[in-house]
Parts: C-alpha cells; sequence; structure tokens
C-alpha cells in the first residue's frame, strides 16, 4: 500500500510540474487569456481536469506558474549577503536571455489594463526585481537626493525596456552594447560585485 501511494503522490507532483511547464510556455508564447485549458492539458499531455484539481483555476494556474519558475529564476539573479561573485551586468543579460523571461513581457500588456486578474501576480514580479537591483546598488556610490528605491525602480524599468525591444526585434538591438553603454552611464561603485 505504501509504494502505491508514494506512486500516486509522484504521479501526482510530475503531472502538477508537466502543467506549469506546458503553461509557462503557452502563457509566453500566446499570452494569460488567450491560452485554455485545453491547450495547456494538450502541450502536458494530462487530462484538463488534472487543472482545476491542480490550481483550483487559471489564476491559480498563472500563480504556481510565477511560484515554481519566475521566482525560482529571479531567486538565482538575486545575489545572496554573503556571495557577491560574478560580474552583475554579465548576470542581467544572462537573465534577459532566459527564455522564461519572455513571460516578462507577454503578462505587461495584460496586466496593466484596469481590473487584469493578472496584475498582482505581475507587481509581485517587479517587486522581486526592484528588491534585486537594490541588493547591488550602494547607497554611497548615488547622487545626492537619490534613493537606492528610486534608482532600483530606474534601473529595472530600463531593463524591462530593453528586454522588451529585444525580445521584439533581436537583431536590432545588441545587449553588449546596451551592456557597455550600461556600464559606462552608471556611477563608478554604484553596482557593487
Amino acid at each position: 500500500m505504501v509504494g502505491m501511494a508514494t506512486r500516486r503522490i509522484q504521479s501526482s507532483e510530475e503531472s502538477r510540474r508537466l502543467l506549469v511547464t506546458a503553461a509557462a510556455e503557452l502563457f509566453a508564447d500566446r499570452g494569460y487569456r488567450q491560452t485554455s485549458f485545453i491547450e495547456i492539458a494538450d502541450r502536458a499531455g494530462i487530462s484538463r481536469g488534472s487543472i482545476p484539481w491542480h490550481f483550483g483555476n487559471k489564476l491559480g494556474l498563472l500563480k504556481a506558474v510565477i511560484d515554481d519558475q519566475l521566482d525560482a529564476v529571479l531567486a538565482a539573479a538575486a545575489p545572496s549577503a554573503n556571495d557577491r561573485s560574478g560580474d552583475p551586468f554579465d548576470q542581467v543579460m544572462a537573465f534577459i536571455r532566459l527564455p522564461v523571461t519572455r513571460l516578462f513581457i507577454t503578462l505587461l500588456a495584460e496586466a496593466v489594463e484596469v481590473g487584469s486578474p493578472i496584475r498582482e501576480h505581475y507587481a509581485r514580479l517587479h517587486t522581486a526585481l526592484r528588491d534585486a537591483a537594490r541588493a547591488r546598488i550602494s547607497a554611497e556610490a548615488l547622487p545626492p537626493g537619490t534613493t537606492q528605491e528610486a534608482f532600483a525602480v530606474v534601473l529595472v524599468g530600463t531593463l524591462i525596456g530593453v528586454h522588451a525591444q529585444w525580445r521584439v526585434a533581436p537583431d536590432a538591438v545588441d545587449l553588449r552594447a546596451v551592456q557597455a553603454a550600461l556600464r559606462a552611464l552608471l556611477p563608478a561603485g554604484l553596482i557593487e560585485m
């Protein structure tokens, strides 16, 4: 009996993982509203009844996508208190190139609409991005009268704009040149290693 229960739990966890992966891919390709349960279930190879069983509804599935995939990416991008190794500019450019970050661009249009069901979830993503940026900003190197929070907003806004432009026209945006421009424009010592 224990072996059967363990297999059932593993099967349930695998179904959940397949659904989250399929939803992340489809939300990135088509958007949240334009993606149906049927498409997600078909892509995952799982019964569509599994979606409400695991997540309650489509918004619950979106939350799982954010929790399971994007939060992990954000956590990996954020420096720990003890580890400041690696070039933060390299880390940002690597982050922009990750396939899962395409969700940021796809969901943005839906998140800014009045009454959007995904606004709260998208706002949480922006908070995590600002937190990751703020963790690397040296308060001592900021221009007078500028706070770490305000500068994090400007930096994240810049990166989202660069990311959107690159996703729309990758041949027209040279990320290496953008990285060099950011280095040149930011005050020396502002971004801590």
